[in-house]
């Protein structure tokens, strides 16, 4: 009788273990079927929070939420009012989890001013939240606070204008930037000769030396080298395979601010080859491009080793390597449409436009805390030169 009692409990234990691995794995009992089936799992996160959420049209409540549900098709809609709405088409399989995170941009923007002093020119440096500003009178660095930007952010000196010969065009400056940020060789042509000056990037220069020929073409040589030497050490982080291929035929254009991803240009006609095998399950499922064509835009996952082409939707412009920058999540790409300024998915799905008011010089550049940074002239009646907005997009 004990004996029984025990190989009783023995199988209501093992039947309540399975059951309940069962339940964690996904497995819900269908009443209709009377039968326990497989389910999947869709976690929906967004930015901003509270957004709708409707799954094949109908309203299956807000952001964030997981979704318990049956293999099969579904087509994914994430929505808020004032904000761009955002969609996805996921097939669902048992036992798997798809995750989701939606990033919805404001349909009106703020635009806030950055500058009041008439912007010749702009150069963005490799920090996003840096760059040199050219104006009448001298060369500045204009820094990014970090977090609340004040309405006019202090602008450093880098070299007053009255020290640079008079003939000098702040339009067409060539600026090259040292690796490490302190340094900046400012190359300007004039009717009679080129003249390249070596300044400082951290303190004012209080006079200017015309750097020579060789020691500008060293110096720009050497950093060069330093630059291509810091990309390779990030190169040495993805696959083998993609390393050897990516030497060989592409020209890296920059690595997401995470370093998982690469905006890259295909130099050749080529068959990008698996780099992860078996491939992993529960990935991004946006269809990929792996027969690379010469000329292209791709971004490629090393995470996920999934690649992907950036398409231009007009086809009567192609996009530049200048056209397309990382965004500062890692997760998507800031696309300058001409006229306007997209935000897509890192895999080119739902491009969003962000900002289609007046932007000058096709000069735009993200922030460190997601916003954009653009050079606008708002009323060319009264202001010959532009400044630098704020356009508030988060």
């Amino acid at each position: 009788m004990r004996l029984l009692s025990r190989l009783i409990f023995f199988i209501l234990f093992v039947t309540i273990l399975g059951l309940v691995i069962a339940y964690a794995r996904g497995y819900r009992l269908d009443y209709r079927s009377r039968t326990f089936s497989s389910t999947g799992i869709i976690a929906i996160t967004s930015s901003p929070k509270t957004a709708k959420i409707y799954l094949n049209d109908l309203l299956k409540g807000v952001t964030d939420a997981n979704l318990t549900l049956s293999p099969g098709d579904y087509q994914v809609d994430i929505k808020k009012d004032g904000y761009t709405s955002w969609s996805r088409k996921v097939n669902l399989k048992g036992e798997l989890v798809i995750n989701l995170d939606a990033v919805l941009f404001p349909i009106n923007p703020s635009l806030s001013p950055l500058t009041n002093l008439g912007v010749i020119k702009a150069v963005p440096m490799q920090d996003n939240d840096k760059m040199i500003i050219l104006a009448q009178e001298g060369v500045y660095l204009f820094e990014a606070a970090r977090g609340q930007l004040p309405f006019f952010a202090p602008l450093k000196t880098i070299v007053k204008k009255s020290l640079l010969p008079e003939s000098v065009d702040f339009s067409q400056v060539l600026v090259s930037v040292s690796p490490d940020l302190k340094q900046a060789i400012f190359e300007f042509g004039t009717e009679s000769e080129s003249l390249a000056y070596l300044l400082s990037l951290e303190e004012e220069n209080q006079e200017v030396l015309s750097l020579p020929l060789t020691s500008k073409q060293t110096l720009i040589a050497a950093w060069e080298k330093q630059k291509k030497d810091d990309f390779l050490k990030i190169l040495e982080t993805y696959p083998l395979e993609f390393a050897k291929v990516a030497s060989d035929s592409f020209k890296v254009i920059s690595f997401s601010p995470n370093e998982i991803k690469v905006l890259y240009r295909a130099l050749d006609n080529i068959t990008l080859p698996p780099m992860i095998t078996p491939p992993l399950i529960a990935t991004n499922q946006t269809a990929e491009t792996r027969s690379l064509k010469r000329n292209s835009l791709y971004v490629y996952d090393k995470k996920e080793d999934k690649n992907y082409e950036v398409t231009n939707p007009s086809a009567l412009n192609s996009l530049t390597d200048q056209s397309v920058q990382w965004y500062s999540d890692s997760k998507h790409l800031v696309i300058d449409e001409e006229k306007k300024i997209s935000i897509a998915d890192y895999d080119n799905a739902n491009r969003q436009t962000v900002y289609s008011g007046p932007f000058e010089a096709n000069f735009f550049t993200p922030t460190s805390d997601g916003k954009i940074i653009v050079l606008a002239n708002l009323n060319p009646e009264a202001n010959k030169l532009p400044d630098l907005y704020l356009v508030g997009i988060r």
